[in-house]
């Protein structure tokens, strides 16, 4: 090999390594921290709320929601005053999405059971990249609020 050939030859492998080096930490890398659910006052809607948190280098978004309470599930986001469903909710990279009472939130419409004070619900949360994540949603009372 002359002298070109092994410098080319090294700076492709150099090249490579770089580059695989760079799609290890690409993916979303997503946990759900403190998830909780007010006790709904009655059997037609419930709110949820909890943290995404994405450690990796690339954003993501929550695309829906699926839980055995409901078969309606919607997302929400709050603007000013006026909530409104949305089909998606952004998680930035190294960033994290909050869902909290007056912001952004699910909504269960149709409860196929009133949860109360001490239950658990089960809900999965679906992503447009990142897998499905099974979260288990502790029910708290009506006027719980999450220390800051």
């Amino acid at each position: 090999m002359n002298r070109r050939t092994t410098l080319a030859a090294a700076l492709t492998l150099a090249a490579g390594l770089v580059l695989a080096g760079c799609g290890g930490d690409s993916a979303p890398q997503l946990k759900v921290a403190d998830p909780y659910m007010p006790q709904p006052v009655d059997q037609n809607m419930a709110g949820a709320y909890f943290t995404v948190k994405n450690s990796g280098g690339t954003a993501d978004k929550l695309t829906s929601v699926t839980s055995d309470l409901s078969k309606d599930i919607t997302i929400h986001k709050t603007v000013g005053t006026k909530m409104e469903q949305v089909n998606s909710l952004a998680i930035p990279a190294g960033g994290e999405l909050r869902l909290s009472r007056g912001g952004n939130h699910l909504m269960f419409m149709g409860l196929k059971k009133k949860p109360a004070e001490g239950d658990k619900v089960t809900v999965e949360l679906h992503f447009a990249t990142a897998g499905p994540i099974k979260v288990t949603v502790p029910v708290k009372a009506v006027t719980y609020a999450p220390k800051k």
